[in-house]
């Protein structure tokens, strides 16, 4: 490839960084709509697809659907069990119909113990159930004399329309086994003394926290795939409260360095639904560039029932209707109008043509404009003028030729991933992504230390007007005049030079070196 075409490839994948980041600029997806704000079950908070960094793994991609937000660590006594009733799934889209290829369901069962009757003690004369869900401490043996309720689960895999067929369960390779645990959630260290992943680890067939498992209808040599579900740290950092309180703080780097304590969501957790599977399962017969989101699903008939069960409360007929949609973050949260944000998630990526105006001619810029023009020091309006956003839309949603573009392009939002471009290890990623230099990170799929806030706010702000820090031009100097985008000029943005940040680190040294590189659950005592 040419230098140019080659720099050209860097300056297209810096201009998705913003486009996809116009959808979003100050939180992660955690109930961002009014309807799924009271179906926490089945909220997804975040979605990352990016090429496998773990050393070795390089041939691999690495899914993770996030669920349940802003979970308390003292939730008991019921925590944070998954719906029974509700599926779960990850869609991948390899040939640009914005339509799934594949998806991966997640199906789960909460059963008690004792026959579904749960344990019970002799008081006197009377045999009487327990209240709660454990009655003895969890580790490295035998847990089910005193784990009450047993978490399990099915992870199978669909080619082309998700409802077009049963899923093929995937297996354990070891035991043919196709029945999965999940682990109870991290209530205590009374609970688990000998430390909480050592918990989680007994229970997988690999000695690790994850399981081994083979996908059978993925290619030959493409079928050995790894999952991990369960309660993970909360991987999303921000300063949510000030946020929301009208961006009550000076959002330049010079006057908010980031500072852990101002990550509002450093105490919570989230139950993560994690998949590595190789590459060449996912691309098929597509040019290597593929869509990711995850949505939850439950049936559309719901009757509360008269003698409600531990496993019934509610009956559910009819076919499953889709209740939470998501791929890149924030785009719910704070791209989407209010009357749209339910239509939102219950819709598919091939009809995101009737969401258009909402990146066309996005509001945030305005609100932003409202917010930080006296911080900022300018007296006139600060929001980029070039409308429509034609520059958001080709990055947002179609993807770049050559870079992050599947073979055919349908205007929709998903997460885009060129698995053609190696992954960047740990210890070098950028946490700006593309727009930091690093070709492996944000949008180029999504990296649990990619810091999408600061990139959103950059970005929306008009970021991509301004020469970028890569020589396109080959005039040896990199940010002169000639390395502008073509997409809008500075005078179309005139803080699109600004350092926006929320002061909330976010960076791969925060995470694990190896899938599900989400780390440890904040312990609930």
């Amino acid at each position: 490839m040419k230098a140019r075409s080659g720099l050209s490839r860097v300056l297209t994948l810096t201009a998705a960084v913003g486009t996809v980041l116009a959808g979003h600029a100050v939180a992660s997806s955690h109930a961002e709509a009014p309807f799924i704000k009271s179906r926490p079950k089945v909220d997804a908070t975040d979605f990352y697809m990016f090429s496998s960094y773990e050393p070795g793994r390089e041939d691999f991609v690495t899914l993770i659907a996030n669920y349940q937000p802003l979970q308390d660590v003292y939730g008991g006594p019921n925590y944070f069990s998954m719906n029974p009733d509700a599926i779960y799934e990850i869609h991948v889209d390899n040939d640009g119909d914005a339509q799934e290829d594949i998806t991966f369901l997640f199906d789960f069962d909460n059963g008690l113990a004792n026959g579904d009757q749960g344990f019970a003690l002799q008081i006197g004369n009377d045999t009487v159930p327990v209240s709660l869900k454990n009655i003895g401490q969890l580790g490295a043996r035998d847990n089910q004399s005193v784990l009450n309720v047993n978490e399990t689960y099915f992870v199978g895999m669909v080619e082309g329309d998700r409802r077009s067929a049963s899923p093929a369960w995937a297996v354990r390779p070891d035991s043919g086994l196709r029945l999965f645990s999940k682990p109870y959630d991290n209530v205590g260290n009374k609970t688990f003394p000998e430390g909480y992943d050592n918990y989680v680890r007994s229970l997988s067939n690999t000695g690790e926290v994850y399981y081994d498992v083979q996908f059978e209808q993925c290619p030959a040599g493409a079928q050995d795939a790894r999952v991990f579900v369960g309660q993970r740290k909360e991987s999303f950092s921000v300063a949510l409260a000030e946020i929301f309180d009208l961006v009550n703080f000076v959002p330049l780097v010079s006057a908010l360095p980031d500072d852990p304590a101002r990550n509002d969501l450093a105490n919570k957790n989230i139950t993560t639904l994690a998949l590595e599977i190789h590459k060449d399962c996912l691309t098929g017969s597509g040019n290597g560039v593929i869509g990711g989101w995850t949505t939850a699903s439950v049936r559309s008939t719901q009757t509360i029932s008269l003698d409600p069960t531990y496993r019934r409360p509610i009956e559910y007929s009819g076919e499953y209707r889709q209740l939470s949609r998501l791929s890149n973050p924030l785009v719910n949260e704070v791209v989407i109008g209010l009357p749209d944000k339910d239509r939102f998630n219950v819709s598919e990526p091939m009809d995101d043509a009737q969401f258009a105006t909402y990146v066309t001619s996005p509001t945030l810029p305005a609100i932003l404009d409202i917010l930080f023009r006296d911080a900022v020091g300018a007296s006139s309006n600060i929001a980029p003028s070039n409308l429509p956003r034609t520059d958001l839309v080709t990055a947002f949603l179609t993807g770049f030729p050559d870079v992050n573009q599947l073979s055919t392009v349908t205007p929709s939002e998903m997460i885009r991933l060129n698995t053609a471009i190696p992954p960047t290890a740990k210890d070098a990623q950028v946490n700006l992504g593309v727009a930091g230099g690093d070709l492996a990170g944000f949008p180029n799929g999504r990296r649990p230390g990619d810091d999408v806030t600061d990139i959103a706010l950059r970005v929306m702000m008009g970021a991509l007007c301004h020469p970028i820090a890569v020589d396109l031009d080959s005039s040896g100097t990199a940010g002169d005049s000639g390395d502008n985008l073509g997409l809008c000029m500075p005078e179309d943005a005139p803080v699109g030079n600004a350092a926006f940040t929320d002061g909330a680190p976010q960076n791969a040294g925060q995470f694990d070196n190896a899938f599900p590189y989400l780390t440890t659950p904040v312990t609930g005592s």
